[in-house]
């Protein structure tokens, strides 16, 4: 697997439930009353009945102002205003931001993804685009701010399988999204959640390049490769992975994005054209107008960095040979939610078992 790449174009606080004078002597008419401590035990005791009657007819007296603002679900609701420009200012502090696009069936997935990268300690630049109410509202109670759902929110989400109409409505929004935040001003690395980080990647994506993208094709290349695109494939295009990319803010990553929108318009999903992101996404990265250069940057990626599933799952001694050099493992080159558990965790790569603590959003 190579790394591919596109050079650069030139409450108020509550006050005591009683009175200033609580139990000064009363005067009447000739009869003098004696005066009651307020630390007497009579005193205490009418204390006591006081609060105790006034937290039966005012329960939400001495309650925090937030507990008595709203429910849950209400304080949960004002993320559906939140917005991608609040997002990405929240997390792409340092001017990256990590993103994934998830809907509810898919939170087990985000979850072991997740863990991979808390390891690499790049957590706090990841933003979770929510395809789905639910998914907004679960990943902003567990950890608030890293999740944002971009309108019109799809139907209520499944788990779409490969082909079908439902998940070329959800892989379609992806460059629409990734452009957005370049015009944000911000670098972008997309990831699909089944995916799992064994390694720090950035110090891969250095150099003077718009885009970084990954190879989808499962043989062995030798270590001196092309860094040119590859060539076509019988279907008249190269087989890029649009499953893992990284953008710089650059006119050229823009022009990338828009041409990949332009390509799923025209490629629409239908019974007869099953259609998905990706051959939009390679018919786009082909156009004449654009250059694509692979793999050729100061720090080149190490022979198997970012393996597909038809390598890393398929070739036992392909893995034995490179061990110690995998940076990204992709869980594809498989249909079924799981299927693809099963063989995360047949190889040991399933880490929300066993270690689901070390995820920022716990169990879910």
């Amino acid at each position: 697997m190579s790394l591919h790449q596109r050079q650069q174009s030139p409450h108020q606080q509550q006050q005591p439930l009683v009175d200033p004078e609580p139990l000064s002597p009363r005067h009447g008419t000739g009869v003098q009353q004696r005066s009651i401590s307020l630390f007497s035990p009579t005193g205490v005791i009418i204390l006591l009945s006081l609060m105790v009657i006034l937290g039966v007819l005012f329960p939400w007296m001495g309650m925090p102002a937030g507990l008595f603002s709203g429910n849950k679900d209400g304080s949960l609701s004002r993320w559906r205003e939140y917005t991608l420009a609040e997002a990405a200012a929240f997390v792409g502090k340092n001017g990256t931001i990590i993103v994934c696009a998830v809907s509810q069936p898919y939170l087990p997935f985000l979850n072991n993804w997740l863990i991979s990268i808390v390891r690499r300690n790049h957590q706090e630049k990841v933003l979770v685009v929510a395809e789905d109410y639910a998914t907004l509202y679960k990943v902003n109670e567990k950890w608030p701010g890293h999740a944002v759902l971009i309108p019109p929110a799809p139907e209520a989400q499944t788990a779409h399988k490969f082909g079908s109409q439902g998940f070329f409505n959800f892989t379609s929004r992806r460059p629409r999204h990734l452009l957005h935040i370049l015009e944000l001003g911000y670098n972008v690395m997309y990831n699909d959640v089944d995916m799992v980080w064994l390694a720090d990647p950035f110090p891969y994506m250095e150099g003077n390049h718009d885009v970084y993208f990954t190879d989808d094709m499962a043989a062995v290349k030798p270590l001196n490769h092309s860094h040119a695109l590859p060539p076509p494939g019988k279907k008249g295009r190269t087989y890029i992975c649009s499953c893992m990319i990284f953008l710089r803010p650059t006119d050229g990553a823009k022009k990338v994005m828009k041409k990949w929108i332009e390509e799923m318009q025209l490629q629409p999903w239908s019974t007869t054209m099953k259609s998905n992101d990706q051959p939009a996404f390679n018919w786009a990265l082909n156009k004449p107008t654009l250059t694509i250069e692979i793999a050729g940057r100061p720090v080149p990626s190490p022979p198997g960095g970012f393996p597909v599933g038809g390598l890393y799952f398929k070739n036992e001694k392909w893995v034995q040979e490179t061990r110690g050099r995998h940076v990204i493992i992709h869980n594809n080159y498989i249909s079924g939610f799981e299927k693809k558990i099963k063989r995360f965790r047949d190889f040991g790569l399933w880490l929300a078992d066993d270690h689901i603590q070390e995820s920022p959003l716990g169990r879910i």
